[in-house]
């Protein structure tokens, strides 16, 4: 799109911001994944996270596995994660994946729309780090098959008053939508519940 997309603005402020709004409620303390020059950040007051040096793959379970380790050195047992460019993400995610999580015993529970799942909004146990180190140690690092076959939970969501709360941002077409969808006001609130002790990569 001939810039960074998190950092594009949709109506009047960076994409990115949509998802912190939506997401830092759900959330103990929220930090972004991203390689590169921190200081982009800075405005969100959060620490940023490079993927893990060493690795032949690449990919969002990357960024997840650096994510889990930076955690887990933080003293928390989970790890929510969320795309950038998401920004009508559910406001009650967080405590849906975790009671989901608790319930089924899995290393990581995630979300399922219609469309079928959505690998990136998930909640994954600090022992999910070391199974995802094993499949990269195998050339794997498609997020599908690595949570089919770390057994997955899955936990569906219904479209959010008939649009997608998982929607991401890819064209400029995309961010004209988005811009309807938040009927211009610059912000992503709809109503919602959220809470959960976890932390948040973006």
């Amino acid at each position: 799109m001939g810039a960074e997309k998190a950092l594009l603005p949709l109506a009047g402020r960076p994409l990115i911001a949509h998802v912190v709004e939506r997401l830092r409620p759900q959330v103990a303390e929220l930090f972004i994944n991203a390689n590169g020059e921190a200081a982009r950040f800075a405005s969100f007051e959060c620490a940023v996270v490079a993927d893990a040096a060493g690795t032949s793959l690449d990919g969002p379970l990357c960024g997840v596995s650096a994510a889990i380790a930076f955690a887990r050195r933080r003293g928390f047992a989970s790890l929510a994660t969320a795309p950038c460019d998401a920004p009508f993400l559910p406001l009650d995610l967080v405590a849906r994946l975790a009671a989901t999580i608790v319930a089924s015993g899995a290393p990581v529970a995630v979300a399922e729309s219609p469309r079928g799942l959505e690998p990136m909004f998930a909640l994954w146990r600090e022992r999910a780090m070391s199974e995802i180190a094993a499949e990269f140690a195998q050339g794997e690092a498609n997020p599908r098959r690595v949570m089919a076959r770390l057994g997955a939970a899955r936990v569906f969501f219904a479209p959010d008053e008939g649009d997608d709360p998982f929607a991401n941002l890819n064209s400029r077409e995309d961010f004209t939508a988005a811009e309807a969808r938040l009927g211009g006001t610059g912000s992503a609130e709809r109503d919602g519940q959220g809470g959960a002790s976890a932390r948040s990569a973006l």
